[in-house]
């Protein structure tokens, strides 16, 4: 039976279900559950803003961007998988690991047979590949090359790329001028440095999110000999270096701005300041021990990417806000 409240839940929260519940779920919730759907906004949004960025340059196509939108997510759902998988086969997700504690790991909780879990990764995949296909004989050019990157780190980030320090580079990487550099290419048919720059504004979220998870869970990826960039830097410098990034995405906006490549209503992210005081108070102590009473409990032990995370929902409504009034606008 379809459940689409299910859908929902696996889209904006990690649910944990056990066997009994699983068994019960219909195709696309156990799919969206084992791929970690919950962050497929951050996928999306990188997404539109290349399609907004299109718009404003006069040259959107919404097969194109359709196409760019579904191939970005189906990639970034392969690459989860992909995640999963090679943790689990290297040992790193056995027993407690942290990323056991947080949500549904589907291999590590028996929920899919290895067999069943290569059908998935197969299907998702082959529609991500096709779509990257379609696109590249509609467009040629560079798509080719940016559909090639991609595969690249779809295939890599996990081993090696995580495992010595490239890991946070290449998310910022990927989800700036990749993503919403090589969506607007794509819709546009043209490169755009303006994009670029505008791209790496947005990044910044992702990585901060991802500097935060690593930093949460960085005793156990050090036992584990994971060498993510919290490892290597230790935890106070990298709750500083998340500190510094949160600060940069606002100081670029401002830049921009003066700049002249963007208008005044790029600064609609500065709404968010106070809530930005908050995260780096949060940011500038060490994390607690134990789960406040007051925190939730399907969250923990998520601690700095929680918190990194909420900022970029906040943070990304308003810049998605600001680049949609600078285009009605101006």
């Amino acid at each position: 039976m379809i459940d689409i409240a299910m859908w929902w839940r696996a889209l904006t929260t990690m649910p944990r279900v056990n066997t009994a519940q699983w068994q019960t779920l219909d195709p696309v919730a156990k799919w969206l559950i084992a791929c970690r759907a919950s962050v497929f906004f951050m996928t999306i949004t990188a997404a539109a803003l290349g399609g907004l960025l299109a718009w404003r340059a006069g040259q959107f196509e919404w097969d194109i961007w359709f196409a760019v939108c579904l191939g970005l997510v189906f990639a970034h759902a392969t690459n989860n998988l992909l995640n999963d998988y090679t943790d689990s086969r290297r040992g790193i997700d056995s027993s407690n690991y942290f990323r056991n504690q947080y949500g549904v790991h589907v291999l590590e909780d028996g929920l899919l047979t290895l067999r069943q879990f290569y059908l998935y990764l197969l299907i998702t995949g082959a529609i991500g590949l096709l779509l990257g296909a379609w696109l590249v004989w509609q467009r040629s050019g560079l798509t080719l090359d940016l559909m090639l990157a991609g595969v690249f780190f779809v295939l890599f980030y996990s081993w090696p790329l995580k495992h010595y320090g490239l890991g946070e580079p290449a998310v910022l990487l990927v989800w700036g001028p990749l993503m919403v550099g090589g969506c607007f290419y794509v819709v546009a048919g043209h490169w755009s440095w303006d994009a670029c720059w505008l791209s790496l504004v947005y990044a910044l979220g992702p990585t901060t999110v991802l500097f935060g998870k690593h930093t949460d869970k960085l005793e156990a990826d050090r036992n584990m000999q994971v060498n993510t960039l919290p490892v290597i830097l230790g935890e106070e410098r990298s709750r500083l270096a998340v500190v510094v990034m949160l600060a940069a995405s606002y100081l670029l906006c401002l830049t921009l701005v003066l700049a002249g490549r963007y208008s005044w209503t790029l600064l609609l992210v500065m709404l968010n300041l106070p809530y930005l005081l908050k995260i780096v108070r949060v940011f500038g102590k060490a994390k607690p021990g134990l789960r406040p009473t007051d925190y939730p409990v399907e969250i923990w032990p998520l601690w700095f990417s929680a918190h990194a995370f909420s900022h970029t929902r906040r943070f990304t409504s308003l810049f998605l806000l600001g680049c949609l009034a600078d285009i009605i606008l101006y």
